[in-house]
């Protein structure tokens, strides 16, 4: 079996990430030419294109394969980083970005619970590079090599790659009580959806539409929609009386309470499942990002969400172990 040159593999992953050869020289701080060098070095190595020079760039198939083995190499230096650190404790070490370990997550449940599940190993020193993505879209970064790991809502594994299922994100339609009054005294009905805005996420974001299909058995509904992509900001456009929104009850539960928000459809919410994916390798990084996920998700996704107190306590012993 051929060996790569580890330099080569991570400017063929540079490319990727960076979105081209300028961006890639400036992140391994080499010229642009020599980012060409290596990647061309590599492809006579493999005998095949390995980078398609489109816009934006996209790596061929062959070039995704040696795009996993990157990703796998950094996994293999996280772990070899975490067992010096236990060996020499008081030394520090820099994360670069050759050393990081990427994700893929769903905005929602960065806005809401992951963050707070990843802040230990965050803090013990792992470089994480969490990427979003609409949650149904998620599974291609892993797919395409270009992630360890994702949150989506598929439930088939890739081969190679093991799926644990972290339970059910539940969704609200909401909009601002001033909105609410004036706008849809009578809440979301079948008769006034159509002529009311939503704010989705971006355009592959179907979640909008699949509440209302599902709230009020139909088949397909077209919906009016504006795009904000962030969860954050698609919660802000509400307040401000952009109009209508479906969104994690974990992001709207304390204002409906505090009478800011108005839930339109009272018994009507609509649960999306939620699956962790990643390659089945015998890492201790990756095992501790996948217990810290599932230990969050069975107390924010699967238990009552008045039990939510108990995730700090947790989180707090979880360790890179």
């Amino acid at each position: 079996m051929s060996t790569f040159d580890p330099d080569a593999l991570e400017c063929l992953a540079a490319i990727v990430e960076e979105g081209g050869f300028e961006r890639a020289a400036v992140r391994l701080s080499i010229t642009q030419s020599a980012v060409s060098q290596r990647l061309r070095s590599l492809e006579v190595q493999v005998g095949t294109v390995l980078i398609v020079r489109s816009r934006p760039l996209r790596a061929t198939t062959a070039g995704r394969l040696l795009l996993k083995h990157a990703m796998q190499t950094r996994l293999l230096r996280a772990d070899l980083e975490r067992d010096l650190k236990d060996l020499a404790p008081g030394v520090s070490r820099a994360t670069h970005d050759e050393e990081r370990i990427s994700i893929a997550i769903n905005a929602d449940s960065i806005a809401t619970w992951v963050v707070p599940a990843l802040s230990t190993l965050a803090h013990q020193g792992l470089g994480l590079e969490i990427i979003t993505d609409d949650q149904d879209f998620t599974f291609e970064w892993l797919r395409e090599g270009r992630v360890l790991g994702c949150v989506t809502t598929l439930r088939q594994a890739l081969r190679s790659c093991k799926v644990e299922p972290l339970g059910a994100m539940r969704y609200l339609a909401v909009a601002a009580s001033g909105y609410a009054e004036t706008q849809c005294p009578q809440g979301l009905t079948p008769h006034n959806f159509s002529t009311l805005p939503f704010v989705a996420f971006n355009r592959k974001d179907d979640l909008q539409s699949e509440f209302v299909a599902n709230a009020f058995g139909l088949r397909q509904v077209s919906l009016s929609q504006l795009y904000v992509p962030s969860s954050e900001g698609q919660l802000r456009a509400v307040r401000l009386g952009w109009g209508v929104s479906v969104l994690p009850e974990l992001m709207v539960l304390e204002q409906i309470r505090a009478g800011q928000l108005v839930d339109l459809a009272p018994g009507k919410d609509f649960s999306v499942d939620l699956f962790w994916h990643c390659w089945k390798l015998d890492s201790a990084v990756l095992d501790s990002l996948t217990h810290a996920l599932k230990v969050a998700a069975k107390v924010v996704l699967v238990q009552s969400l008045t039990e939510n107190s108990n995730l700090a306590k947790d989180l707090g012993h979880q360790k890179i172990v």
